[in-house]
């Protein structure tokens, strides 16, 4: 979510683009086939280096692709690449977005004339670019390495709000409402019992992930279906985002070499191993027993010694602030504090058991989404994975955007969610280990915290809470209708929700916003995201229609029924631009690849710099949709100061709207409240104009 925030600031881009090119170690291919038939107990072949240390190149790490083989990689040589469109075309397709936002008539026409121009001033931008897309990237996607470089890890703002995206998962009816372990009186929180079903789950999938039997992701509903890319898979277990100065890596750990998963209590980290050598997990009443003791020993710690340090936020600072405070950990710690943060970074996830009891959305997207001033030093932001259950059963999961989108991480949440704490119990895998106790260890125990540490941890803490501070969050969890009456009206749900969205943030600023709708690109190899702009001439249209507040004139049939089929076409059109950037016709990471192949000391298009192109890009409104049956909400943060997030659902008789912004604005709850008005004056403006039936 962050990538359009950082991508509009050229100068940022601009000033790194010289040394952004890492091959592959020459010798990883080499020994791949070799390795690929190591014989060892673990399901997984056995890399050639136990952690590789991405830059954020895709190419770099595809050997392992060819390594670990199976069904989820079968079709990566396969896929296309990402598509440069036609130059003509993309201004054609970018006027009708960006005129709408215009403040006058004479800006209006400056766009034209710098629209008119850009043609022929940017033929040679489209011929490096080809040669881009044809030479040093032709084995890839031209964008993907800008794209994971400048738009994540050259980023310096915080992880969390800033990147990392939540799902809030819906309650498990399947646990008790108590429980004794052992018939004594140590009582098992639902947070142990969710979490320890949702480790069983998890390392079920991560055994399909990491051999490879994973079948491939595919979408369309006739056959042969559309394989999408897989390469973000390789990202998502055993690893961690590691911060440094100018610009983060990203390690990945041999899962073959692995058992353990971390384990957060009260800012204590600790590694316990969840799975059996054979990547099956262990029984569920084995993990039930490790977390619970995990739980004493927090306590224990925490009566003994007092507070964790909370090394932990740490990793919400700002990426320069926090690599130099890995550094002083390092220095000060010296090989104690190198084995313990290897020890948490090549855990295969992380599951944070955070004391607490949410009951609400609201208050559990605050949870998930930052960890709050009560547990947010319950966390490691740069975990690939972080699970979080509350002492009430509550769970979720936060991911760190920098290498993998959200949606391969859907199909790890689909399982975890489908794996009720029944289902786990009923499951038959490895025996039950023979001393439970001796495998928990405390990560950082026993490893020296300096005083620069410590000051390093306390600037941490308050700039935390500042960031949290300074941001608010609502949950509009609308229980009118959903996609059932959408559909039913003749409305796709999704443009339709859009529509809404156009319409309430419209009455919220008193005119449109630019929005941002993310359409994956995984049909190619290595794609990531492209945006739908829901701005267009047939949105504003509508938004103009319906007026600043509900005019109360749905009895007016001919106002209404003009109203009515102006949403049709906004719809139609939302629909239409959609299916073109699916199709990689998009037009903004186009004019991102123009405006990268701009050279130092050379005059960029007039374009790149027109106010009114660059408010069109400017995302005021970021959004995404996700549907899911077992997710209660999700979300994110806003990617502009003065803008709004929101992350949405479309359920089968409701919507769930997550929306963020910052505190000083008050916009949250007031666009809550209009996105519910909205909905409900659509709904009603749509029933009033349907043909009465005769009653002869």
């Amino acid at each position: 979510m962050s990538t359009a925030k950082a991508l509009s600031q050229k100068s940022l881009i601009a000033a790194r683009t010289g040394n952004i090119t890492k091959q592959f170690p020459r010798h990883a291919s080499a020994q791949v086939d070799t390795l690929a038939s190591t014989s060892t107990s673990s399901p997984f072949k056995q890399w050639p280096t136990p952690m590789v240390e991405s830059n954020g190149d895709y190419r770099a790490e595809a050997y392992l692709e060819k390594l670990i083989g199976g069904p989820l990689y079968s079709n990566q040589t396969a896929l296309p690449r990402l598509p440069i469109p036609d130059v003509k075309d993309t201004i054609t397709k970018l006027l009708p977005t960006a005129l709408p936002l215009a403040e006058s008539e004479e800006e209006k026409q400056s766009l034209l004339d710098a629209c008119a121009s850009f043609p022929s001033e940017a033929v040679e931008l489209q011929r490096r670019l080809q040669a881009r897309r044809d030479g040093e990237m032709k084995d890839s996607s031209w964008l993907q390495l800008w794209w994971n470089q400048l738009g994540y890890l050259q980023v310096r703002d915080p992880i969390v709000v800033n990147v990392s995206y939540f799902f809030h998962f819906s309650d498990d009816g399947t646990l008790p409402t108590s429980s004794l372990l052992g018939g004594n009186s140590d009582v098992k929180s639902l947070g142990v019992m969710r979490g320890a079903a949702m480790l069983v789950a998890a390392a079920e999938y991560r055994k399909k992930v990491c051999s490879g039997t994973l079948p491939c992701e595919a979408i369309g509903r006739k056959e042969p279906k559309t394989p999408l890319c897989s390469v973000a898979f390789k990202y998502m277990w055993n690893s961690t985002r590691v911060p440094k100065r100018v610009q983060d890596v990203y390690r990945m750990y041999d899962p073959s070499l692995h058992q353990h998963c971390i384990v957060a209590r009260k800012g204590r980290f600790y590694s316990v191993d969840f799975v059996a050598e054979n990547g099956d997990p262990l029984p569920l009443d084995a993990i039930e027993a490790k977390l619970l003791r995990i739980v004493e020993l927090a306590d224990e710690a925490e009566s003994r010694d007092g507070p964790a340090p909370m090394l932990g936020l740490l990793s919400s600072s700002d990426r320069d602030s926090w690599a130099d405070a890995r550094d002083e950990l390092l220095v000060s710690g010296g090989e104690k504090m190198e084995k313990a943060l290897e020890k948490l970074e090549s855990g295969a996830l992380m599951l944070c058991l955070d004391d607490e009891h949410p009951t609400s959305k609201e208050q559990c997207a605050e949870r998930f989404l930052t960890g709050g001033v009560s547990s947010g030093y319950n966390r490691w932001f740069d975990k690939s994975i972080q699970l979080i259950c509350t002492n009430n059963g509550k769970s979720g999961l936060m991911g760190e955007h920098s290498m993998m989108d959200g949606m391969p991480i859907v199909g790890l949440a689909d399982h975890i969610t489908k794996t009720s704490y029944e289902d786990a119990r009923n499951k038959t895998y490895s025996d039950f280990p023979s001393d439970v106790y001796s495998e928990i260890e405390d990560v950082f125990e026993d490893v020296h915290v300096s005083t620069g540490a410590h000051e390093c941890i306390g600037k941490a803490k308050s700039d935390f809470y500042k960031l949290i501070g300074d941001h608010e969050l609502n949950v509009q969890s609308f229980q009118g209708y959903g996609s059932n009456y959408i559909k039913k009206a003749g409305f796709s749900p999704d443009a339709y929700v859009q529509m809404a969205i156009q319409l309430a943030t419209a009455r919220l600023w008193g005119k449109q916003g630019g929005t941002y709708e993310a359409t994956q690109m995984r049909p190619f190899l290595h794609g990531r995201t492209e945006t739908t702009r829901s701005v267009s001439p047939a949105s504003a249209a509508f938004v103009k229609a319906m007026g600043p507040r509900p005019r109360q004139d749905a009895k007016n049939g001919e106002t209404r029924t003009e109203k009515v089929a102006l949403l049709h076409e906004a719809v139609a059109s939302h629909v239409k631009y959609i299916g073109e950037a699916a199709k990689g016709n998009g037009i903004d990471r186009h004019l991102l690849g123009l405006s990268m192949e701009v050279a130092d000391g050379e005059d960029a298009p007039a374009l790149f710099a027109h106010p009114l192109y660059v408010r069109s890009k400017t995302w005021r409104v970021s959004t995404s949709h996700l549907t899911h049956p077992n997710f209660d909400n999700w979300g994110f943060g806003e990617v502009v100061p003065d803008g709004v997030g929101i992350g949405y659902a479309v359920k089968a008789d409701s919507c769930v709207f997550n929306i963020t912004a910052r505190k000083e604005h008050d916009w949250t709850g007031r666009l809550s409240h209009l996105l519910e008005e909205a909905l409900l004056e659509m709904q009603t403006m749509i029933d009033m104009d349907k043909p009465t039936a005769s009653k002869l």
